[in-house]
């Protein structure tokens, strides 16, 4: 069952019915970036889609299930992203880790505003569809890294690419939703490369109990 039809909200499965959706999304994406959550509502994003109230109401049931439908198509952008990162990535364990940063930094770029508003009101049902979606990154990084692990001196290599994995993904969304009230002063492509340093540091050190004691 697809996340869509979870929330009551079936897909549209005409073209032109599916244009009408996007520019429903866009609008939302753009009042919920420009207003935040507490000045989101059907009626701002009717005025900004150039349409009637009603006309999204026989789409959506209401706010919830709207905010639903932009959260799930990010959060889709952010899995066919990383998903298109990793499968073009240079070989090589720094190759595989930076693209798979790169693109959690470029997908959270494009929608900075968005992404923190989202996390800070997300509900139960929202919070369930972004765990799916940082497990299917997640594996996408296990299966790429596969190749590299000769690279990695952990002696269990998938349990530290998951470690890493979780990090980066950890630090990602803490900084979208905690970035304008505590800056760290980078840029996301300067977090992604200095996030990807500290992950290849981690991967390619030995554990202390295997590190042999000075003599």
């Amino acid at each position: 069952m697809s996340p869509s039809v979870e929330q009551g909200f079936r897909p549209p499965q005409q073209a032109r019915s599916r244009e009408s959706l996007q520019k429903v999304l866009a609008a939302a994406e753009h009042v919920l970036a420009g207003q935040g959550f507490a000045e989101f509502t059907v009626a701002a994003v009717a005025e900004r889609a150039g349409m009637s109230v009603g006309a999204i109401y026989r789409r959506f049931d209401g706010k919830s299930q709207l905010l639903y439908a932009v959260k799930d198509q990010l959060l889709g952008q952010l899995e066919a992203g990383v998903n298109e990162a990793l499968r073009s990535a240079e070989p090589g364990l720094s190759g595989v880790v930076g693209a798979f940063t790169q693109a959690l930094a470029g997908t959270f770029a494009r929608h900075d505003r968005i992404f923190s508003e989202l996390l800070d009101s997300q509900r139960t049902e929202g919070r369930d569809r972004g765990l799916r979606a940082l497990d299917t990154i997640q594996r996408d990084l296990v299966e790429a890294a596969r190749p590299c692990y000769g690279e990695i001196r952990r002696a269990d290599e998938e349990r530290a690419i998951r470690m890493a994995s979780r990090t980066i993904i950890g630090s990602c969304v803490h900084r979208a939703a905690s970035g304008r009230f505590w800056s760290d002063g980078l840029g996301w492509d300067a977090w992604a490369s200095e996030t990807t340093e500290m992950a290849l540091a981690y991967l390619g050190s030995a554990p202390r109990d295997e590190v042999e004691p000075a003599q």
